[in-house]
């Protein structure tokens, strides 16, 4: 089993930049394709973020150029690079393992508005 600690959310202007972090248990955090989702008021979780072994990325239109993924495994970190932040990424940001296969952290709310 796996759990998760997210953390870096927060209060953010339209245009600005965050930087989440999350912190995995475990010592088989390496072999796991990881993923960073959200999930906004009222709507389904979805996954924004990806990053497979060997570090291939990919990302959801709406963050596409926008958010970086990256992993560091001797720490048993992943983390998201939010730049040119909307409104519209305003959510709980969680991390797991690509497929949601682990329990769910607690989360870390991100708020982008003026």
């Amino acid at each position: 089993q796996v759990q998760f600690v997210e953390s870096g959310g927060g209060l953010v202007q339209p245009g600005g930049s965050l930087r989440l972090s999350c912190a995995a248990s475990g010592s088989m955090f390496g072999i796991y394709d990881m993923g960073w989702f959200r999930q906004a008021p009222g709507k389904q979780r979805e996954l924004v973020a990806s990053i497979i072994s060997g570090g291939i990325t990919k990302y959801a239109d709406s963050v596409k150029c926008r958010f970086t993924i990256s992993r560091d495994n001797a720490k048993n970190s992943v983390y998201l690079q939010m730049n040119s932040m909307k409104p519209e990424d305003t959510a709980v940001y969680y991390c797991n393992e690509v497929r949601g296969f682990f329990s769910w952290g607690q989360g870390t709310q991100v708020t982008v508005s003026s």
